[in-house]
């Protein structure tokens, strides 16, 4: 499940986005987004040290985007505020742990499952970037789909 931490990095993400033309202060995009601002501080000091965004100091300073909004995607920013995107470590590729209860991970049906499951969302998170996501593109329409579908079986 995404953490409110990366809902709120995405958020805030999007909003420097569709605003790239302009630093954006902390004040601005926490009352914008409906995010705390202290919240938000953190995060984007955690953004900052991922160079995800630029800061700049002054009065006509606040943040923006490092790269270009086509190069980051979702699921580097869900792996930075979340961590792996497998449900369990042993199916994780980034954040890999064997389990301490498998007697067979080659065996484990659990783990095929798994990673199958970690492969999908890895391939429609790590395809869906922020200009996707402003642009209503066809790959954000079906990451929004899924998670909706996600969302209201839960």
């Amino acid at each position: 499940m995404l953490s409110q931490r990366g809902r709120y990095a995405l958020k805030a993400l999007l909003h420097l986005a569709r605003h790239r033309d302009e630093p954006r202060q902390v004040s601005v995009i926490a009352t914008d987004e409906q995010i705390p601002r202290k919240y938000l501080e953190a995060i984007m000091s955690d953004l900052r040290r991922a160079e995800l965004v630029d800061s700049t100091r002054g009065w006509s300073g606040g943040y923006r985007l490092a790269r270009p909004a086509d190069l980051i995607t979702f699921g580097e920013v869900i792996r930075l505020t979340d961590g792996p995107l497998a449900l369990l470590p042993c199916a994780s590729r980034n954040f890999y742990k064997r389990c301490e209860d498998c007697v067979d991970e080659t065996a484990c049906a659990i783990r095929r499952v798994m990673a199958s499951v970690r492969n999908e969302v890895s391939e429609i998170l790590d395809r869906t970037t922020l200009a996707d996501a402003i642009a209503n593109s066809p790959a954000a329409a079906s990451l929004l789909d899924s998670v909706s579908a996600r969302a209201s079986d839960a």
